[in-house]
């Protein structure tokens, strides 16, 4: 919090989340300045939901001897489906009431800076490839692994938005009828990986006297995060419900490796908590066993980013937004 923020690029960012807002201050460099988070179950009002983020920012620069006039971007980071062109919110399933959404609009109007909007898996892969585990590579996916799963794609050295936007690899059946997902369909890679649908289905399955419910206090507390404990102590029913979810996610790699063939797979938030003996390398040999040789080719690490990935990739956007702006060439944008 120490650190100068020169005024001349003063960046703002917003990571949208089904459960929380991610809200950054950086530098034309990238760095994260000062930073906040929102606690944000969406009330069904879109238009009450973005003043409480606006009333927030306000807030953040404040505490920095700023205001909205000396911010010089915006990017803001959400989940899809989204018009990035347009800037519009358009129908995301863990953001109850927002349909159609002018949210570039919006925030261009109360701020007075350029805004650019990128979905959130999208802008998490721009941001590890330009700051984190992917620099270097030129054939990527991100994959989200949060409230929602969806999967950012660096093809060819370029982001890849696809026609309607891309990489919304959560709701690819894995399951035939299965599960039912935010979405309205069945069996959706998000209806068994995603953070929200396993808290639900931990809630229902947990033995009420395990070390899962022992770790939330109480059973309807329990997240990913208390699973993962638990399996690290090796509680039998925790280690059987990760390599149930490990398993899933591998058939969404396996779909991602048979179309894309990328190098690299980057994985955050539960993969990167569960690490490599719990998670990673277990994944690794679920995907080489169903896609043969071609697994030689294929890398698959953990986010490098973190804690600080909202951020990031908040910012990366706002880059966006000022490239655009002045003209300038946006690496991969």
């Amino acid at each position: 919090m120490g650190v100068r923020l020169d005024v001349e690029t003063v960046r703002l960012g917003f990571d949208v989340g089904g459960t929380k807002v991610a809200l950054a201050l950086g530098d034309a460099g990238g760095r994260v300045l000062a930073h906040a988070r929102l606690p944000f179950p969406a009330s069904g009002s879109p238009r009450r939901d973005v003043d409480r983020m606006l009333g927030a920012a306000r807030a953040l620069l404040e505490s920095r001897a700023l205001g909205f006039d000396d911010v010089t971007a915006v990017g803001v980071s959400a989940p899809g489906p989204l018009d990035a062109t347009r800037g519009r919110i358009l129908a995301p399933p863990n953001l109850p009431g927002w349909r159609d959404v002018p949210l570039a609009e919006w925030f261009g109007a109360a701020i007075g800076a350029p805004v650019a909007l990128e979905n959130d898996a999208d802008a998490a892969v721009l941001a590890e490839w330009h700051h984190g585990a992917a620099r270097g590579f030129e054939h990527i996916v991100y994959l989200t692994m949060s409230t929602g799963v969806g999967a950012g794609l660096i093809l060819g050295g370029r982001l890849h938005r696809g026609r309607l936007g891309a990489g919304e690899i959560g709701h690819a059946p894995v399951e035939w009828e299965g599960e039912p997902c935010a979405c309205g369909r069945r069996g959706c890679l998000e209806a068994y990986a995603g953070g929200a649908a396993w808290a639900r289905h931990l809630r229902e399955r947990a033995p009420a006297e395990g070390r899962v419910v022992e770790l939330a206090g109480r059973r309807d507390a329990i997240t990913a995060e208390h699973l993962v404990a638990a399996a690290r102590e090796g509680d039998a029913f925790a280690c059987a419900e990760l390599e149930r979810w490990n398993g899933y996610l591998a058939r969404g790699i396996v779909w991602l490796e048979m179309v894309l063939s990328p190098e690299l797979v980057v994985l955050g938030t539960i993969p990167r908590a569960a690490g490599e003996a719990l998670c990673l390398e277990p994944l690794r040999r679920l995907v080489a066993k169903h896609v043969g040789p071609r697994a030689a080719g294929l890398r698959i690490v953990a986010a490098e980013l973190g804690d600080d990935l909202p951020d990031r990739a908040a910012l990366t956007v706002a880059e966006i937004a000022a490239s655009r702006a002045t003209g300038a060439r946006f690496s991969g944008g």
